[in-house]
């Protein structure tokens, strides 16, 4: 997701340390004691402007939530966000999602959502996507025993690697939904991207993968 650059955008970060951390390695392993209480931890990779994180947020208070956004010009449009809504159960970073294990000690994490992640459709650019074997091993080691991946996209192609991926690793498909917007299932918070595919008519893709239980 890209936006137009926004020059104020490192002194509006830097003006809101409470909702941005200005150096987040120095909360591995406590991130709880940042929020005050020991409720379980959702982090989204890649967060974008902020409305599916910050709507899950409000819809459970009971959960703490962490945004990751690399792109310094589309997380302060999250930060907005959170300084409107002043929810006391999110926090964004303005880091590299791929860098989990930086951010995150071993367990620490309960849930990962990845919303729209970029395709990478080409052949040689297969180790750039978020459900490439080297981040789900980023994703297990951060995660709980068990830990899930909530996984949502119009690209039938990653869509379909994404499962292939998810399989080969040794994870379980709890639920799959090829239309999600066609179903049953009822809590879906719609990101941006979402909303903006599906108004075009693009079918929206949904999994909900599990990883193996730990042995240590």
């Amino acid at each position: 997701m890209r936006l137009r650059n926004k020059p104020n955008a490192p002194q509006k970060i830097a003006e809101f340390p409470q909702y941005i951390p200005g150096q987040p390695d120095s909360w591995v392993g406590r991130w709880q004691e940042r929020f005050g209480n020991d409720h379980p931890i959702h982090i989204e990779v890649g967060t974008g402007k902020g409305r599916f994180i910050t709507e899950m947020a409000k819809l459970h208070p009971e959960i703490n939530y962490i945004g990751i956004e690399l792109q310094m010009s589309v997380i302060v449009v999250a930060l907005d966000r959170l300084i409107e809504e002043q929810l006391p159960n999110l926090q964004l970073l303005h880091v590299n999602g791929g860098s989990v294990t930086q951010y995150f000690a071993e367990g620490e994490v309960d849930q990962v959502y990845l919303n729209f992640s970029d395709p990478w459709p080409k052949t040689r650019h297969e180790k750039r996507r978020l459900t490439y074997k080297s981040f789900l091993e980023s994703y297990e080691t951060i995660l709980v025993s068990e830990g899930e991946i909530h996984f949502k996209t119009d690209n039938q192609g990653l869509f379909e690697y994404s499962l292939s991926s998810f399989s080969k690793y040794g994870m379980t498909l709890e639920q799959v939904w090829l239309n999600l917007h066609e179903s049953v299932f009822e809590g879906n918070v719609r990101t941006e991207y979402e909303e903006k595919f599906s108004s075009r008519g693009s079918r929206i893709y949904r999994v909900v993968a599990k990883f193996p239980k730990k042995t240590k």
